[in-house]
């Protein structure tokens, strides 16, 4: 995708807002990348210790691999942006040496404290350093969900293969399990919110709203992943075959569908590939118009293809005890994700913009204004400065009704192009 600049088809009409609770996040969020990566350590660490070197070369594998197409990825993105948001990071060679020893992305969570704490201490902060920050925290947010999806989720995957085939389970496998998990449905929510960061206030996530997105990621992936567990204990070799004919099929599926995020056709590719990795384990929109279709066909395929894994699991079992606990979970994994499905429908029938965006008879008239009635408002505050391209492109994919507010806002305010920022 080449870089649109600053017109109409990439600022959002709201300010950014980044206070310190944004900070906190964003520290936390550093704080989560540090020790997960000592815990991934840890482990690899454990199993070549006790001699298990195929499942400790299977962590270590996994590790490299989402490290370099992380690092990959935050290369091409560094290169694409305009020159003047590149003025405030390192230079260019140091910034490529950073990235072979696979520390750009590190790199960036620290640029992103560093300026989000200037901003967050001084009083008067111009919307374009505001702005700044986000932008980079929008890419974070990006590389942080395929980190995760390239890692923690095909890592779990095997921690949990891992227990089922030995029948015990270490302290810190069960811990393990348990934060990857979170890790996996916190990530997605993080993305979701970035993307509604474009939005006006009245339809950025609040609690309930974020509570029940989490959930209904969390119980879709835990039925996913446990299926993919369990079949790995019976046909360990076979499960390779089985990622890659449905990795082939989402790839197919996602090219067939004509994304454009990237701005060459090399690194287009790698996209898609990443993103067919994330929908073998989970949702993961990113084509224009409505995803209700789309969306129904993938969960009936996932759900038939983890009933297959389960049902497979089950027949060389038989008979069954029922007092082991892969029964009892087994029990438990299709209510999760049923119990999934109906929290989605939930979210999108009450909670999303689009539908909050076609409510405008609930709003009082200075709402409606703000929201759809251009000709008669004023227009709004602009951000002055560079928006994420990227995450915006999705954000567009996203929320189909709201865009179109955007737009008309955009098409009637007073733009103005990219500027220099200074970090502090």
């Amino acid at each position: 995708m080449a870089w649109a600049g600053c017109g109409p088809t990439c600022l959002p009409p709201w300010p950014p807002r980044y206070g310190y609770l944004d900070l906190a996040f964003a520290l936390m969020g550093t704080v989560a990348f540090l020790l997960d990566l000592g815990a991934d350590l840890w482990v690899a660490a454990s199993y070549l210790k006790e001699g298990h070197y195929y499942w400790g070369g299977q962590v270590l594998v996994l590790l490299v691999l989402s490290s370099v197409t992380t690092q990959v990825f935050s290369w091409f993105w560094y290169q694409s942006d305009p020159k003047v948001l590149r003025q405030e990071v390192l230079t260019g060679r140091i910034l490529l040496i950073l990235h072979i020893l696979q520390l750009g992305y590190l790199y960036r969570c620290l640029h992103v404290l560093k300026v989000g704490f200037c901003i967050c201490w001084k009083e008067a902060v111009e919307e374009t350093k505001r702005g700044y920050v986000v932008f980079l925290s929008h890419d974070i947010s990006m590389l942080r969900l395929f980190e995760t999806f390239l890692e923690s989720a095909p890592q779990l995957t095997l921690v949990l293969y891992v227990i089922l085939h030995t029948s015990k389970a270490e302290l810190f496998q069960v811990l393990g399990i348990c934060t990857s998990f979170l890790c996996i449905a916190w990530a997605l929510l993080d993305y979701h919110q970035s993307l509604r960061s474009f939005l006006q206030d009245k339809h950025k996530l609040d609690f309930l709203s974020s509570l029940l997105y989490f959930l209904w990621n969390f119980l879709l992936v835990c039925p996913r992943i446990l299926s993919l567990a369990l079949f790995t204990v019976l046909f360990p070799s076979y499960i390779y075959v089985h990622f890659l004919g449905v990795w082939l099929a989402m790839f197919l599926w996602v090219s067939l569908q004509g994304t454009d995020f990237m701005e060459h056709a090399a690194s287009e590719r790698l996209y898609r590939a990443v993103v067919a990795i994330i929908l073998y384990f989970c949702w993961f929109n990113v084509a224009e118009g409505k995803s209700l279709h789309r969306s129904v066909i993938y969960h009936t395929f996932i759900l038939l293809d983890s009933a297959l894994l389960a049902g497979a699991w089950i027949w060389n079992n038989m008979p069954l005890g029922w007092d082991s606990h892969e029964v009892h979970v087994l029990i438990v994994a299709l209510p999760c994700y049923m119990l999934g499905i109906l929290l989605r429908v939930v979210y999108y029938r009450c909670f999303h913009p689009t539908v909050q965006a076609a409510s405008l008879g609930s709003y009082d008239e200075v709402d409606a204004r703000e929201l759809g009635d251009v000709g008669t408002a004023s227009p709004p505050q602009l951000v002055v400065g560079c928006v994420n391209p990227r995450t915006y492109s999705l954000f567009q994919h996203s929320f189909a009704g709201p865009v179109r507010d955007t737009q008309q806002h955009q098409e009637n305010g007073t733009l103005q192009g990219c500027v220099s920022v200074s970090a502090c």
